[in-house]
């Protein structure tokens, strides 16, 4: 009996390895995945054409960037432009102060992001629709329609910086690096991604947690921040490469404090120069020393930022 049991078994097991293999090889099924993966590949390259470009015209020649077809690698590299970079620039200076406030400004966003997203997503109070309908309808103002505002705000902020009871008589926090951080501390569109990843954390979790006597505010910290990671990686990366990137607000702001330039208003400098192919090149060479911060954080979170998108992408 049993023999016969384990023969019909072996004979399923072959015939539906034969049936996989059978579906493996149909025509239609090595198109679709031919196609597939080209267009991956096709939009993957799309992606990396502009920083390889960015990468290999930094060291072009002036001849070789005026040329006509154009010259896509270099016969002779000027590897020399990104010294002539770091000299022209305080590029120490300029990466020291874009970490301090990227960094400053991407730990205060994942709290006030997590801490509001938690509370708008588990508590139920009064107005909690209202509120969050608010936090959504801000972002649709444009970001310079603040400018103004943040400028009055943080230059007459009572007391500091020379400042009278009133306002007045000093520059406030304009030469604080405070300035480039405050304004950015608080995400609306962090507020709403971590809401609707927290929506799908279950209720008996935190009930669990109040039954054992936890506080609130521990129930956040102990349980659910760290339900939150791939949220928050995803959440990093975005704020990370926003603030890094950010101009308008740091020109703004440091144009009468010039030691607290970021990187993007040190590349904007080199605009000046009176060789525009040159300049060119140089723009490029800076740039290209720019982005490796933020290649290196996407790719050390790359794992936890495709898990944050789809699950976040899922929740209620």
């Amino acid at each position: 009996m049993s023999s016969a049991i384990t023969g019909r078994a072996e004979r399923a097991i072959k015939t539906g390895r034969a049936g996989r293999a059978g579906r493996g090889v149909s025509p239609w099924g090595i198109a679709g995945g031919v196609l597939k993966y080209g267009i991956l590949i096709f939009g993957a390259f799309t992606i990396i054409l502009p920083f390889i470009d960015m990468f290999l015209g930094a060291v072009k020649t002036i001849p070789e960037m005026r040329a006509e077809p154009p010259v896509w690698i270099s016969r002779d590299p000027q590897w020399g432009v990104f010294l002539e970079v770091m000299h022209l620039l305080p590029m120490a200076r300029l990466y020291t102060n874009s970490f301090l406030v990227s960094i400053s400004v991407t730990f205060l966003v994942l709290f006030t992001s997590a801490l509001a997203g938690f509370v708008l997503a588990k508590y139920r109070f009064p107005g909690r629709d209202l509120i969050f309908g608010f936090i959504l309808a801000t972002m649709m103002f444009p970001v310079f329609l603040f400018l103004i505002p943040n400028y009055y705000i943080l230059r007459h902020i009572p007391f500091v910086g020379g400042n009278d009871i009133t306002g007045w008589g000093g520059t406030g926090l304009m030469h604080s690096r405070l300035s480039l951080i405050l304004p950015f501390m608080v995400s609306a569109w962090g507020i709403f991604m971590l809401r609707q990843f927290a929506v799908g954390l279950p209720d008996e979790l935190l009930d669990s947690a109040r039954i054992d006597g936890a506080s609130e505010f521990r129930i956040f910290w102990q349980m659910i921040l760290p339900q939150l990671k791939p949220a928050l990686a995803t959440l990093a990366v975005f704020q990370f490469m926003g603030i890094w990137n950010e101009y308008l607000w740091a020109m703004t702001i440091t144009t009468s404090a010039p030691e607290m330039m970021t990187v993007p208003v040190g590349i904007w400098l080199l605009r000046d120069s009176l060789d525009p192919m040159r300049n060119l090149a140089l723009i490029r060479a800076a740039t290209a020393v720019a982005v490796v911060p933020i290649m290196i954080l996407f790719v050390s979170l790359q794992k936890y930022y495709v898990k944050g998108i789809v699950m976040t992408g899922i929740k209620g």
